[in-house]
């Protein structure tokens, strides 16, 4: 199983809008991919309610993990948009 730990770059963490692009992002991977906590159980990163579920904050650590073909570059630029907080969704995802 592929996994990348990562700092959620968002201030406000993965929240609303944060929550939004992060989704978006997964679904458009094509590849399951699982968030959670550090400490917390897996969910499904393509759904809205399950990331906003977790209640991760800015600067928390989260595990992004996915055991699928194409995991490892889906995974990379996931942790990459966590990390920098981007306010859009770049086209490169």
């Amino acid at each position: 199983m592929a996994e990348r730990r990562v700092n959620v770059g968002w201030a406000e963490g993965l929240h609303a809008r944060p929550a939004s692009i992060f989704v978006r992002a997964a679904t458009a991977s094509g590849v399951p991919v699982t968030i959670a906590k550090a400490d917390g159980p897996p969910v499904n990163a393509a759904s809205m309610l399950a990331v906003l579920g977790l209640g991760a904050h800015g600067g928390e650590e989260i595990v992004l993990a996915s055991d699928s073909d194409g995991a490892e570059g889906a995974l990379d630029r996931l942790a990459k948009l966590v990390a920098e907080g981007l306010d859009e969704l770049p086209e490169t995802v």
